[in-house]
Protein backbone atom coordinates (compact mmCIF):
# COMPACT_ATOMS: atom_id res chain seq x y z
CA UNK A 1 0.00 0.00 0.00
CA UNK A 2 0.85 3.60 -0.81
CA UNK A 3 -0.16 7.30 0.36
CA UNK A 4 -0.77 9.57 -2.65
CA UNK A 5 -0.28 13.37 -2.39
CA UNK A 6 -1.35 16.05 -4.18
CA UNK A 7 -1.24 19.69 -4.58
CA UNK A 8 -4.43 21.51 -6.02
CA UNK A 9 -4.13 23.87 -7.91
CA UNK A 10 -6.81 25.81 -10.35
CA UNK A 11 -4.48 24.50 -13.78
CA UNK A 12 -2.40 21.80 -12.48
CA UNK A 13 -2.06 19.55 -9.55
CA UNK A 14 1.53 18.13 -8.44
CA UNK A 15 1.49 14.10 -7.90
CA UNK A 16 3.60 12.22 -5.53
CA UNK A 17 3.65 8.96 -3.82
CA UNK A 18 4.81 7.58 -0.65
CA UNK A 19 7.23 3.91 -1.15
CA UNK A 20 5.66 1.03 0.13
CA UNK A 21 6.67 1.47 3.94
CA UNK A 22 5.10 5.01 4.14
CA UNK A 23 8.38 6.86 5.31
CA UNK A 24 9.56 8.62 1.93
CA UNK A 25 7.33 10.98 -1.10
CA UNK A 26 8.06 10.72 -4.15
CA UNK A 27 7.31 13.33 -6.60
CA UNK A 28 5.25 11.79 -9.28
CA UNK A 29 4.07 13.83 -11.82
CA UNK A 30 2.60 16.83 -13.08
CA UNK A 31 -1.02 16.14 -14.00
CA UNK A 32 -2.85 19.31 -16.22
CA UNK A 33 -6.29 19.32 -14.90
CA UNK A 34 -9.67 18.79 -17.62
CA UNK A 35 -12.81 18.32 -17.01
CA UNK A 36 -13.93 17.55 -13.04
CA UNK A 37 -14.68 14.06 -14.63
CA UNK A 38 -11.36 13.72 -16.26
CA UNK A 39 -9.34 15.01 -12.89
CA UNK A 40 -11.22 11.66 -11.20
CA UNK A 41 -10.96 9.17 -13.64
CA UNK A 42 -7.01 9.94 -13.56
CA UNK A 43 -6.97 10.00 -9.91
CA UNK A 44 -8.67 6.74 -9.84
CA UNK A 45 -6.41 4.87 -12.41
CA UNK A 46 -3.16 6.35 -10.46
CA UNK A 47 -5.36 4.62 -6.93
CA UNK A 48 -5.83 1.75 -9.19
CA UNK A 49 -1.63 1.09 -10.82
CA UNK A 50 -0.04 2.23 -7.28
CA UNK A 51 -1.84 0.03 -5.08
CA UNK A 52 -2.64 3.61 -2.84
CA UNK A 53 -4.82 2.77 0.28
CA UNK A 54 -4.70 7.04 1.01
CA UNK A 55 -4.95 9.98 -0.05
CA UNK A 56 -3.77 12.88 1.34
CA UNK A 57 -4.21 16.87 -0.62
CA UNK A 58 -2.91 19.87 0.46
CA UNK A 59 -5.33 22.46 1.95
CA UNK A 60 -4.39 25.85 1.48
CA UNK A 61 -5.78 27.67 4.54
CA UNK A 62 -5.05 31.80 4.83
CA UNK A 63 -1.90 32.00 7.00
CA UNK A 64 -4.41 33.11 9.57
CA UNK A 65 -5.70 29.52 9.41
CA UNK A 66 -8.91 30.35 8.17
CA UNK A 67 -10.85 28.70 5.48
CA UNK A 68 -10.98 30.71 2.29
CA UNK A 69 -12.30 30.42 -0.94
CA UNK A 70 -9.20 28.72 -2.64
CA UNK A 71 -9.62 25.68 0.55
CA UNK A 72 -12.96 25.60 0.19
CA UNK A 73 -12.43 24.69 -3.77
CA UNK A 74 -9.76 22.26 -2.52
CA UNK A 75 -12.28 20.74 -0.11
CA UNK A 76 -14.80 20.59 -2.65
CA UNK A 77 -12.37 18.36 -4.82
CA UNK A 78 -11.84 16.11 -2.07
CA UNK A 79 -15.41 15.23 -1.30
CA UNK A 80 -16.01 14.44 -5.06
CA UNK A 81 -12.31 12.39 -4.57
CA UNK A 82 -13.53 10.38 -2.16
CA UNK A 83 -17.05 9.62 -3.69
CA UNK A 84 -15.00 8.04 -6.78
CA UNK A 85 -12.35 6.16 -5.05
CA UNK A 86 -13.55 3.89 -1.64
CA UNK A 87 -10.51 4.88 0.31
CA UNK A 88 -9.59 7.50 2.86
CA UNK A 89 -8.85 11.38 1.54
CA UNK A 90 -7.10 13.48 4.23
CA UNK A 91 -6.85 17.44 4.26
CA UNK A 92 -3.68 18.57 5.64
CA UNK A 93 -2.03 22.04 5.79
CA UNK A 94 -0.29 23.00 2.93
CA UNK A 95 0.53 26.78 4.51
CA UNK A 96 4.28 26.86 3.64
CA UNK A 97 4.63 23.83 1.12
CA UNK A 98 5.19 26.48 -1.85
CA UNK A 99 7.82 28.65 0.01
CA UNK A 100 9.85 25.21 0.85
CA UNK A 101 9.43 23.86 -2.62
CA UNK A 102 11.02 27.46 -4.09
CA UNK A 103 13.73 27.03 -0.43
CA UNK A 104 14.77 23.87 -2.43
CA UNK A 105 15.22 25.14 -5.80
CA UNK A 106 17.18 27.88 -4.84
CA UNK A 107 19.84 25.73 -2.50
CA UNK A 108 20.08 23.79 -5.11
CA UNK A 109 20.73 26.94 -7.50
CA UNK A 110 17.95 26.55 -10.44
CA UNK A 111 16.57 29.82 -11.67
CA UNK A 112 13.25 30.36 -11.97
CA UNK A 113 12.31 29.78 -15.18
CA UNK A 114 13.86 26.16 -14.57
CA UNK A 115 11.85 25.24 -11.50
CA UNK A 116 8.01 26.31 -13.07
CA UNK A 117 7.58 22.78 -14.36
CA UNK A 118 8.39 21.40 -11.06
CA UNK A 119 7.07 23.55 -8.40
CA UNK A 120 3.65 21.99 -7.81
CA UNK A 121 5.28 18.31 -8.23
CA UNK A 122 7.79 19.24 -5.16
CA UNK A 123 5.38 20.85 -3.27
CA UNK A 124 2.98 17.56 -3.50
CA UNK A 125 6.06 15.80 -2.01
CA UNK A 126 6.48 18.20 0.67
CA UNK A 127 3.03 17.90 1.51
CA UNK A 128 2.58 14.37 1.22
CA UNK A 129 6.36 14.23 3.47
CA UNK A 130 5.03 16.13 6.49
CA UNK A 131 2.07 14.09 6.73
CA UNK A 132 3.90 11.19 6.53
CA UNK A 133 6.72 12.17 8.79
CA UNK A 134 3.94 13.07 11.64
CA UNK A 135 1.71 10.05 10.65
CA UNK A 136 5.26 7.76 11.66
CA UNK A 137 5.78 9.80 15.13
CA UNK A 138 2.39 8.83 16.71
Amino acid sequence: MRILGLDVGDKKIGVSLSDPTLSIAQGLKLYRRNTLEDDLREFKLIVEEYDVGEIVIGLPKDLSGAIGKRAQAVMGLADRIRESVDIPVTLWDERFSTNEAHRVFDMAEVRHKKRKPYLDIIASQIILQGYLDARNTR
